[in-house]
């Protein structure tokens, strides 16, 4: 009888196993696939970053290196190479899940898990063989998979999800995204990088529709210096395959059909729970219509013992999150105290310039009613971000106008996924606009245009604008 049982070896999964095996727990880990890390460090959050490096560097040789005095000729892209150097890092990566489970000595069962009853899970191998094993305490971490629509048929090979578009064999003449979310402008970035034409058709009026609007329009802005076409507005009716030329039908705002001829068609609409062949019922698990595992304020299902915890949960789907759940879970399970402020969760999109943002945003602000001042800051008039030609894209903060504390902070440019920490331990000590202004941030550093945003929050006083 094992003290937890983790099903599903994701971000969430092997962090709680982690975990848990630190509290002196003994501990078992299910995973259906040959090697570890979920999707993110298979299918998803890795292998993009990986892909989106090696293209940037190509963009960046190809328009930018001529001006720093960098002369190439007979530039072109190795794409075999490159997806080989994106399976290598996942190798590192998955290899390093596998010494972590060792090291804090997880029992790793290899094969599809599923319940059998609230504290057994039968295990079934690829080659149908089966295996029983018990425990005390379960963790659902089972993640989630591409959403689709009903009339699209993806085949995988000219309809294809974010998974296929890992491993293309050529660079598309014409990418069509469908969706304007995270995943599709990521994917997007890398193909139109390398000389793809990329058009987005999008349901909503703005770009990573989740997020502050003000940085969907900035990176609109961005991607059309990329040869974007962007459809916003526009309701996908009809995907069809006909060999090497894939055609979507859209219906625009004023009901009138739109065609689009492609090679490939990428859906990024989302992604779904995923709980098939779980069994939850046979357990007690009880999980709602839109196919997530339902939770309480401490992540137990219906059945106390039994926990779920990110993308099969409510929230957004992010490893981090997925991460704190696992560690919150493994220490409640513990008799901790542990706590997340879901609030200060930063989301961030990995395109270039990159898109960074935790707390509130603008509109959240409006629609509840609460009085709020805006610091802006364009990285325009940051030395830094000249130096290295960088100089699309703003901080901007949101800050109450009574207290000046700061409520949300949204960035676009230069290694903003790294700069959004900042704000985000800001926001855990709750400090105010002027606390950060009156921060010494070395120079030059992108940093200075998080300090400089809250200088304009507090009485407009940015220095360099």
């Amino acid at each position: 009888m094992y003290d937890l049982i983790v099903i599903g070896s994701g971000p969430g999964g092997y962090v709680a196993a982690i975990r848990g095996a630190q509290l002196g727990m003994k501990t078992a880990i299910i995973e259906k696939y040959p090697t570890l890390g979920g999707t993110c460090l298979n299918v998803g959050c890795i292998p993009s970053k990986a892909l989106l490096d090696s293209s940037e560097h190509y963009h960046n040789a190809l328009h930018t290196f001529k001006t720093h005095g960098i002369n190439l000729s007979n530039l072109k892209v190795d794409l075999k190479q490159m997806i080989a150097r994106k399976e290598d890092v996942v190798k590192q990566n998955v290899d390093g899940i596998q010494y972590l489970m060792k090291k804090n000595k997880i029992d790793v069962h290899q094969g599809f898990g599923s319940f059998v009853d609230a504290n057994t899970i039968k295990v079934t191998n690829a080659d149908g063989s089966e295996k029983q094993i018990q425990g005390k305490n379960i963790i659902i971490a089972t993640g989630s998979k591409p959403a689709s629509l009903p009339f699209i048929k993806i085949d995988k090979e000219r309809i294809i999800t974010s998974t296929e578009a890992l491993k293309l064999k050529e660079i598309p003449k014409h990418l069509i995204v469908i969706g304007g979310g995270v995943i599709g402008m990521e994917l997007g970035s890398v193909y139109g990088r390398m000389g793809a034409k990329v058009s987005v058709v999008e349901y909503l009026d703005s770009l990573i529709p989740s997020m502050d609007k003000t940085m969907g329009k900035e990176l609109q802005k961005s991607l059309k210096k990329l040869g974007f076409d962007f459809y916003l507005k526009h309701k996908v009716t009809a995907v069809e395959n006909k060999g090497k030329e894939v055609v979507v039908t859209a219906e625009n705002s004023k009901g009138e059909n739109v065609e689009l001829k492609g090679d490939y068609v990428l859906v990024s609409i989302g992604r779904r729970p995923y709980t098939d062949g779980l069994n939850a019922e046979a357990a007690g698990v009880k999980i709602n219509e839109r196919g997530q595992v339902e939770v309480n304020d401490h992540l137990q299902t219906s059945v106390p013992h039994i926990y779920a915890i990110g993308d099969v949960i409510k929230g957004t789907m992010l490893a981090h999150k997925a991460e704190e759940e696992g560690v919150f879970v493994a220490e409640t399970i513990a008799g901790q105290k542990p706590h997340i402020n879901y609030l200060l969760i930063p989301g961030v999109v990995y395109t270039w310039p990159e898109v960074a943002s935790v707390g509130y945003t603008e509109e959240q602000l409006k629609e509840s009613g609460r009085k709020y001042k805006v610091g802006k800051f364009p990285f325009m008039a940051s030395g830094r971000a000249r130096a290295s030609m960088d100089t699309d894209g703003l901080v901007k903060v949101l800050a109450d106008a009574e207290t000046d504390e700061i409520l949300g902070v949204h960035m676009i440019g230069p290694r903003t996924a790294d700069m959004i920490a900042e704000a985000v331990v800001a926001m855990e000590y709750r400090a105010s606009a002027e606390d950060i202004a009156r921060m010494s941030h070395a120079h030059p550093t992108y940093t200075e245009a998080f300090k400089e945003a809250c200088l304009a929050a507090t009485e407009n006083r940015a220095l360099h604008i």
